[in-house]
């Protein structure tokens, strides 16, 4: 594909920026890029709207919010900072559109056939796309690009299971009856998603909520809003029915309490902190709403004296500095052998010494900066609780000094031992903790030993070893022999603190449904009494 492609909206300033882009990234010369180039690809920021009931507006106050990259500390997006009567307007919209049966009454195939429109519409963005969520993420352009593109794939996978979405039949209840088990849409879907992976969270919420035949609310963080309001665009080009998905910006605090309690909402999906999840499913859960919960976790790898040793050290490095750490499944506590401990750890350093971290906007750059000062703030906090605890901080464990933006050095904490917080708390940040044990038994339970259970990897060439740890760990993704693979028909989701039901999979479309009986009478009924 040409870099960059052709762009479905050529009125907006983003080929400007994609060209310089292209330019200033393919000289073979260039070390990193400077500020000043930054602010020449960015030139003017993203001015965003918000969606409701199919038309884009802006807030009923008009206040705004801005966005700084968090790599650059320069101005990348303006949005509007809606308010509750926004919120509570967008959710009217949903609920008429849902009531009205514009959506929920279409066949599967049409909604498949939308479906397969957004994708492409989607394809035809990935550069724009790429470009607006590295800069409101600090993230690698190269990453971005990989998470948009991948997005696609999430569309028509939904799409496919829009037409053999069904329920059940029973023949076998006596020949007087009849029994059938229909799916119907659940209605309202409430969707609030986090920083961290904006447009790919979202697609593997929407297109099944949509494949079912609900009608949605969306609010994505007020930190990162563009993608998702660019894909707010592709749905309008792709002719989705008006009220049918809405998209409001501004703060949580402000505009998530209404997605949550309002009573013309009947279903809420959130992915985010445990302690937020824990709130939004108490008010949900007083209201007897349906919840699905993506929430934290304190995901290990377990390293076996008889791994892959080059996979096992690349896939280490990876799972840890991937997204800066950023991330739920973020392989952030490894457990070792004893046997390999002290060697194992040496490769890990020497392997994380490599790893490239600066300008995401740079094409070699593998992490990038830390979302915002507080996350930054959060992360140093833990890494010294470590330290004051008693553990060692064999690599980094500061800022990365640069003259602007958010930057943490790669960071390794050995002597950590089950009692530390750094061996339970999920950091979400680029700080591996290294954990060691003698036996198949001790490293299952130093796995389990965290509120979380979201997932996992076992590294050793015994299959027996591999699958005795794999279903005895408690996480809902257990891999082996490689680390943070996904794809979109395996579920997705966590134990315990790490959330409720499952995103994916052959039954995603199902959780945004209920579940109806109908049962039939054939023939005359018999009478329960006849009077004398």
């Amino acid at each position: 594909m040409p870099w960059p492609p052709p762009l479905s909206t050529p009125k907006k300033a983003w080929p400007a920026f994609l060209n310089v882009v292209q330019r200033i990234t393919t000289e073979s010369d260039m070390k990193f890029l400077t500020v000043d180039n930054a602010a020449e690809i960015i030139g003017k920021p993203y001015h965003g709207k918000m969606l409701i009931d199919g038309v884009f507006c802006e807030a009923a106050s008009g206040s705004k919010r801005e966005r700084r990259s968090p790599a650059h500390d320069v101005l990348v997006g303006v949005y509007p900072e809606a308010a509750q009567g926004d919120a509570e307007r967008a959710v009217e919209a949903a609920r008429a559109a849902f009531d009205a049966g514009t959506w929920s009454n279409l066949s599967g195939r049409e909604r498949a056939d939308f479906l397969l429109k957004v994708a492409d519409g989607i394809a035809a963005r990935v550069e724009e796309m790429s470009l607006i969520e590295s800069l409101e993420t600090g993230k690698p352009l190269t990453q971005a690009r990989g998470e948009v593109s991948g997005c696609i794939d999430l569309w028509r996978y939904a799409a496919s299971l829009a037409r053999t979405l069904h329920g059940e039949s029973y023949n076998t209840l006596g020949d007087a009856h009849l029994g059938v088990v229909l799916r119907q849409p659940v209605g309202v879907v409430s969707m609030i998603t986090p920083w961290n992976f904006p447009i790919w969270i979202l697609s593997q919420k929407l297109p099944f909520a949509l494949a079912a035949g609900c009608t949605a609310v969306i609010k994505p963080s007020e930190l990162t809003t563009g993608t998702t309001v660019i894909l707010g665009e592709i749905l309008v080009e792709a002719g989705l029915p008006k009220g049918v998905v809405n998209i409001v910006t501004g703060p949580g605090s402000v505009v998530g309490r209404p997605l949550v309690a309002d009573p013309k909402v009947d279903m809420v999906s959130f992915t985010g902190s445990t302690k937020v999840g824990r709130m939004i499913a108490s008010e949900a859960g007083a209201a007897l709403k349906k919840v699905s919960l993506e929430l934290g976790g304190k995901n290990p790898q377990i390293i076996f004296p008889d791994c892959d040793w080059e996979a096992a050290v690349d896939a280490v490095v990876f799972g840890v500095y991937f997204n800066a750490g950023e991330c739920c499944n973020s392989g952030s506590r490894i457990l070792v052998h004893k046997d390999i401990a002290a060697r194992f750890t040496e490769a890990v350093i020497e392997r994380a010494r490599q790893v490239p971290v600066g300008d995401p906007l740079h094409p070699e750059v593998k992490v990038g900066s830390i979302i915002s000062e507080t996350q930054l703030g959060d992360i140093q906090a833990a890494i010294d609780s470590a330290f004051s605890a008693g553990a060692t901080i064999a690599l980094g464990g500061g800022r990365h000094e640069t003259d602007r933006g958010l930057y943490l050095q790669p960071t390794i904490v050995t002597d950590v031992t089950p009692e530390m917080a750094i061996a339970r708390d999920e950091v979400f940040g680029p700080v591996l903790a290294v954990l060691t044990f003698d036996t198949v038994d001790e490293a299952i339970d130093l796995a389990n030993n965290t509120c979380y259970g979201l997932s996992a990897a076992v590294w050793s060439k015994d299959i027996d070893t591999c699958l005795k740890a794999a279903r005895r760990i408690d996480a809902g993704t257990v891999w082996v022999n490689t680390f943070l693979d996904g794809f979109p028909e395996l579920p997705f989701g966590g134990f315990r603190d790490s959330g409720l039901g499952r995103e994916l999979g052959l039954h995603a479309v199902e959780d945004y449904t209920e579940q109806k009986t109908i049962q039939l009478h054939i023939g005359e009924r018999q009478n329960w009494w006849l009077p004398k």
